[in-house]
């Protein structure tokens, strides 16, 4: 028989007398089981047949009554996604190329808002899996298969309506699944109680800077792992992450989601999670390491976000440009090329990088262009595809194409195009990015921009070039879907997605992960662990009303930073520090606000609007800030001098300092203890004296900050990154330099530096400083 045609015997089902394969029912599609074969998925709705050769079923996406190379699963990966994409027409890879702007289930109200028959979800009676009419617009009409989803309403609702996306992609044209994916969602509810059966959502980790703080690559993969099986039993296939970015720039507002600034610890930290992500093995492998079991994994941001000049970030205007000034560039390639790109397992390396917004200012010794990082030929394709050899996706940061917003400080309306704001049109700048490398476009639903530049490069170049380039793209593109099993079985069993999600063993590995990640600096007098059953005094914390990343306005805030029922557990609580054997006052890193390092009040007073970005809680004069700036904006009316100097700046939180401060003075001369919720290396100078007892976490469960100082686990967990002496080392060290401040020495003698901690018996001295430090 010709494998490559249907058997002219066939009954109308498709199947042979001598099939090797079973059928039943799985409630929301059919699944099928061939007997040392693939196990396939499909929907009658779609309209789908199986066809039955050599005994094996196989799923007859094209509806051609052909078993094409494509949608024989006994065939490598490779050749599959090459024979699909030579069957693809320009707009069907077109679509392949988007990557849809953030989706809610159900798309209810805000920013990820949509309607469902015209209507708002709330009036519409529809069920929270149900597709919305924007999403199902942009998988029929624009042919976009990747998307990237925010909110679920809960894990039933995930897994029904990743079926119901599959079923209706499945019907349509070449029948290419969905590859759906998310930013990360591990992270922790402070005020959450830890029961290790709790379920209901994924389990609860640090932040990476906390997962950092353990020294533990070994632990960080169990953590990829696991995030691959709760993904999985989501419907999402690909990880926007790990962000691998060198956060050498102790200011910047992202550096909380990084491993830290040293690039040894972030390359080991890199390779652990992306293995754990990526590696599918025993009966779930289909090649190469690859399989059932994994997840694509989106490192990022190439080659490198964290060295923005003054700590401003991209994602606004004011933050637009990295800078080097101590020529340290090819380090911050380092987690990728030692890291993400050295995979020990059949994987390799991350299947996918994310290039950041950042005009990595000045590197480009090839073209002399200052342009976004994904508009440079010298970046993608000189450095990431030439010299480091990386032939996977590379997919664009969200919305560069669009033109830029109305102010510096705007995030909407408008895209990050930065270096081709102007002489530019939306279908140029695809075509830019897309001649320089890039596979995709991250907050893309509509796919005419990337058919225009299409066209234009089939202009420049002729239609044969233009279509071996789209090619490209595509083929790397279905690899990514291809290896993770989506063209055989897409779809999701509930109940199983329901028992997976937040299951018990998880729960208690996050937690786990929890108390390793919690950094013990100060213990005078050997005050921790306090008894159970002790009185405490917990400060109230204020917040001013002020704004979210959306521009949403929050709320004024005075009450306890913390669930008192949870504290209730561990100790009594008192308002009256009279009463009280110790103050428990929780506080958090400086916060500079939304917009940080740039005030709208400053341009409209006649000043550049550039502020400093203060690591410290009271006022703070910028006496030591650089003047001119490296970098800056030639066009008329920007700022070519983006320096500070001289310009004050006060913590969004100040109040914390004044919780320390208050509390000491109230407990006339009994112990405080202070836990410090860090997002960015902090200037602990104000307050540390005022502290019997010092924690540090980055982003876990008060009940372990509780389970810390009172003993029911030891601390054991590293800085992975300086603490400043003050703001004069912050403004001196050079954005992209690890490990360059005056670090600060407590009261203790002890000096606050990159692999520093206390446990019980003292300074933590052992393996783990032995090999980082």
């Amino acid at each position: 028989m010709d494998k490559n045609k249907a058997p002219e015997a066939c009954p109308a089902n498709g199947i042979e007398k001598s099939a090797k394969w079973i059928e039943r029912d799985a409630g929301d599609y059919k699944e099928v089981k061939n007997e040392g074969g693939a196990t396939l998925g499909y929907s009658p709705a779609s309209g789908i047949g199986i066809l039955t050769v050599d005994g094996f079923a196989f799923k007859d996406l094209n509806k051609n009554g052909v078993l094409d190379k494509y949608e024989d699963w006994r065939l490598p990966v490779e050749e599959r996604a090459r024979d699909l994409a030579s069957k693809m027409t320009i707009e069907q890879i077109a679509g392949l190329m988007l990557y849809s702007m953030h989706q809610a289930v159900p798309a209810s109200g805000g920013w990820f808002g949509g309607t469902y028959g015209g209507k708002p979800y709330e009036e519409s009676g529809a069920k929270p899996w149900d597709l919305s009419d924007q999403q199902i617009e942009f998988l029929t009409k624009d042919n976009l298969r990747h998307v990237l989803v925010t909110t679920f309403e809960s894990t039933e609702a995930a897994a029904r309506w990743n079926n119901k996306v599959q079923a209706l992609v499945e019907g349509i044209g070449l029948g290419i699944p969905a590859n759906n994916s998310s930013d990360p969602r591990h992270g922790c509810s402070s005020n959450a109680e830890y029961n290790a059966g709790a379920g209901g959502g994924t389990s609860m980790w640090p932040e990476a800077l906390g997962l950092a703080a353990t020294f533990d690559p070994e632990l960080v993969k169990r953590f990829g792992e696991i995030v691959a099986e709760e993904y999985r039993a989501l419907g999402i296939t690909t990880a926007l992450s790990p962000q691998i970015d060198l956060a050498t720039e102790p200011r910047w507002g992202r550096f909380i989601g990084t491993f830290g600034e040293d690039p040894k610890l972030s390359a080991d930290m890199a390779r652990a999670v992306v293995e754990g992500y990526q590696t599918s093995s025993r009966e779930k492998e289909i090649e190469q390491g690859w399989g059932y079991g994994s997840i694509n994994a989106m490192v990022k941001h190439w080659p490198g976000g964290g060295s923005g000049e003054g700590g401003r970030d991209a994602h606004f205007g004011f933050g637009k440009y990295a800078v080097y000034p101590g020529n340290n560039f090819d380090q911050h390639l380092v987690p990728f090329v030692d890291g993400a790109f050295k995979l020990s397992g059949g994987t390799g390396m991350a299947s996918a990088v994310m290039p950041y917004y950042t005009v990595s200012y000045n590197q480009d010794v090839k073209n002399g262009e200052n342009v976004g990082n994904s508009y440079s030929a010298y970046i993608i394709q000189d450095l990431l595809r030439g010299k480091y050899g990386f032939d996977g996706v590379v997919c664009t940061d969200w919305a560069i194409t669009d033109d830029e917003p109305p102010s510096p400080d705007a995030m909407f309306p408008g895209g990050r195009c930065w270096g081709v704001e102007e002489g530019h049109t939306v279908a140029q700048r695809h075509y830019k990015a897309i001649m320089a490398g890039v596979d995709q476009f991250g907050g893309n639903n509509l796919a005419g921009p990337i058919i225009e530049a299409y066209n234009m490069g089939a202009a420049e170049h002729g239609e044969e070039f233009m279509r071996k380039r789209f090619e490209e793209s595509a083929v790397r593109l279905l690899k990514n879907i291809f290896r993770v099993g989506l063209f055989e079985n897409p779809y999701l069993d509930v109940k199983s997605s329901i028992e997976t999600v937040g299951k018990r063993e998880y729960m208690a590995a996050g937690y786990e992960a929890q108390l390793k990640s919690i950094v013990l600096l100060k213990n005078k007098n050997n005050i921790l662990p306090v008894a159970k059953g002790k009185t405490v005094y917990i400060p109230k914390r204020y917040r001013p009303a002020g704004k979210d990343w959306f521009g949403n306005p929050t709320p004024e805030f005075f009450d306890y930073p913390v669930s008192l029922p949870i504290v209730q557990k561990y100790f009594h609580v008192t308002e009256n520090p009279d009463e009280a054997d110790y103050a428990l006052v929780f506080i958090e890193s400086p916060s500079n606000g939304l917009n940080a390092g740039y005030s709208k009040e400053d341009a409209e007073a006649g000043g550049n609007g550039y502020v400093p970005i203060s690591l410290q809680y009271g006022p703070y004069k910028a006496e030591y800030a650089r003047d001119p700036s490296l970098a800056g904006d030639a066009r008329e009316g920007k700022a070519v001098n983006r320096s500070y100097r001289g310009k004050w700046a006060t913590a969004f939180n100040s109040y914390d300092l004044k919780m320390v401060l208050d509390a000491r003075r109230a407990m006339k001369g009994k112990p405080v203890i202070v836990s410090l919720k860090m997002s960015n290396p902090t200037v602990v100078g104000e307050f540390e004296a005022a502290a019997d007892a010092i924690v540090a976490e980055f982003g876990v469960q008060h009940q372990a900050v509780l389970d810390i100082l009172t003993g029911a686990a030891e601390p054991s967990a590293l800085l992975p990154m300086q603490m400043p002496a003050d703001m004069k080392t912050v403004e001196e060290q050079k954005e992209d330099v690890p490990r360059d401040m005056e670090c600060y020495v407590d009261s203790e003698g002890n000096r606050y530096d990159f692999a520093f901690g206390l446990n019980w018996k003292g300074v933590i001295r052992d393996e783990r400083t032995e090999k980082y430090k």
